[in-house]
């Protein structure tokens, strides 16, 4: 079985907002690390220019001091030494021969290098007429240049971060900007519909309770109630529609709800639709349940999930409602939820299975009703085996 919590639930457009600012977010920092590591080795580059050419200077001084050591049979205990710099002394083959290095120099192939916290230049004896060596001084880095790329680094990437924030905000305004107007449309749609259905719908219901109490056939009775039928999932649509519309205008008052009575009243309601569908139900509901919650937003979550209960069982089907102090599970045994759904079914304007009518906002109702009581939901479904959703509180 499939399973999933509405706790924290978002709309699709915050999961589309979520996916861009991560990406924008990937994309900054992927910029931020180039920028970095490109201002870290010019830096490093100036550094080791600097010292090339300080050392360069100095070896001018020292490679007479150096001559006349070979020239005089290099003894190595005669081994010149340099008042700046540390030095040695490497063969054609570039093995070491005489030195005092701190570390040994093993890559020629850059004149200067950075080489485990000392700076080596490499210079070539042969130009000199002092055959195939190679001189290496030697120099400890003060590290200070590093010092001074992350403060540059830290300074210039809390700007950039602003920056790019800034840029971030406007360019997700812009991506969210269709999305929304095409929202703003769609609720500006269902208000005009809302509007124009609650009339007829009204004068409906009253004639059909008015003609029900007229003698008449079975077969009239019988077209009545399928009437009925229809006028009362219409009647819930447009209950969840005002809902939906003006949920932020309505009054709310908070009481302690018997939610058993409750229950039982919603239960009766959509009778005909679960006889019509000859849906067999198993009821398990505790007496004097009672949940601090507005009787109109309660109303609308029991609406709903014994809506979709209905809505999405199959003919002669079976709904399982159990309601104890804790919580209330609606179970039916329908066609489920596909897996790839699960997670979005109480995102607005989704519906698993698009067969069936409906706006897709039950279960988003539910939803919002939830997180304003700090109720959890849990669902459970699996596709052609049934779907089981529980309400809880403390």
């Amino acid at each position: 079985m499939s399973a999933t919590s509405a706790s924290g639930i978002n709309f699709a457009k915050y999961r589309t907002l979520r996916s861009f600012l991560a990406l924008y977010g990937v994309m900054s920092i992927l910029i931020f690390g180039l920028i970095a590591i490109l201002y870290y080795e010019s830096v490093k580059a100036q550094m080791l220019s600097s010292h090339r050419l300080a050392m360069q200077l100095e070896s001018e001084t020292y490679v007479p001091k150096l001559k006349q050591w070979l020239e005089s049979g290099h003894n190595l205990k005669t081994f010149p030494t340099d008042l700046a710099y540390t030095t040695a002394l490497y063969g054609y083959s570039k093995d070491f021969l005489v030195g005092n290095l701190h570390k040994n120099h093993t890559d020629f192939r850059e004149n200067i290098a950075l080489h485990k916290g000392y700076i080596h230049l490499i210079i070539a004896l042969s130009p000199y007429g002092l055959g195939e060596y190679y001189l290496v001084f030697e120099t400890r880095d003060d590290e200070l240049w590093r010092h001074q790329v992350l403060k540059d680094v830290l300074s210039f990437g809390s700007l950039l971060l602003v920056a790019l924030g800034i840029i971030g905000f406007f360019l997700s305004r812009m991506f969210l900007r269709p999305m929304n107007e095409a929202i703003a449309l769609l609720d500006d749609f269902i208000k005009d519909t809302t509007h124009e259905l609650n009339t007829p719908i009204s004068a409906i219901l009253t004639n059909i309770e008015a003609l029900q109490e007229d003698e008449l056939s079975p077969n009239v009775q019988k077209k009545l109630k399928r009437i009925e039928i229809a006028s009362r999932t219409i009647s819930t649509l447009y209950d969840d529609l005002t809902y939906l519309i003006l949920n932020h205008d309505l009054a709310v008052h908070n009481t302690p709800l018997d939610l058993s009575h409750l229950l039982h009243e919603r239960i009766e309601y959509f009778r005909h639709r679960i006889e019509q569908k000859k849906i067999t139900l198993s009821l398990a509901i505790d007496s004097a349940v009672t949940l601090t919650i507005d009787t109109t937003k309660a109303t609308r979550l029991i609406d709903n999930l014994l809506s979709n209960a209905i809505k999405y069982n199959k003919m002669g089907g079976k709904i399982t409602i159990t309601l104890s102090n804790h919580s209330l599970c609606i179970e039916d045994n329908g066609i489920g939820i596909p897996s790839e759904m699960i997670d979005r079914v109480f995102e607005r304007y989704t519906r698993a299975d698009k067969s069936v009518g409906g706006f897709g906002i039950g279960l988003n109702i539910v939803a919002m009703i939830a997180r304003e009581y700090e109720l959890k939901i849990t669902i459970e479904s699996e596709e052609k085996i049934g779907t089981k959703i529980c309400v809880g509180w403390e």
